[in-house]
């Protein structure tokens, strides 16, 4: 998938725990899991924005696009 989520390097930088930035954010535990594995379709601009504000980051922090590489 084109799209990579940085969550995980977002939350080590803060030195925060995923448990900690649900609880801050207002969203269950395993959602924050299933971000930080891009197992997830779309993500809310609400969500989005709470993480950014907590995280004290950009969207382009979290969210990283990464062309697909054509096999041939």
């Amino acid at each position: 998938m084109p799209i990579i989520v940085n969550l995980d390097v977002m939350l080590a930088r803060r030195k925060m725990r995923s448990k900690e930035l649900a609880e801050q954010i207002g969203i269950t535990e395993q959602n924050v899991s299933l971000l930080k594995s891009g197992k997830v379709r779309g993500v809310r601009f609400e969500t989005l924005e709470r993480i950014c504000r907590v995280l004290d980051c950009q969207p382009g922090d979290i969210l990283e696009y990464q062309p697909d590489v054509e096999e041939g």
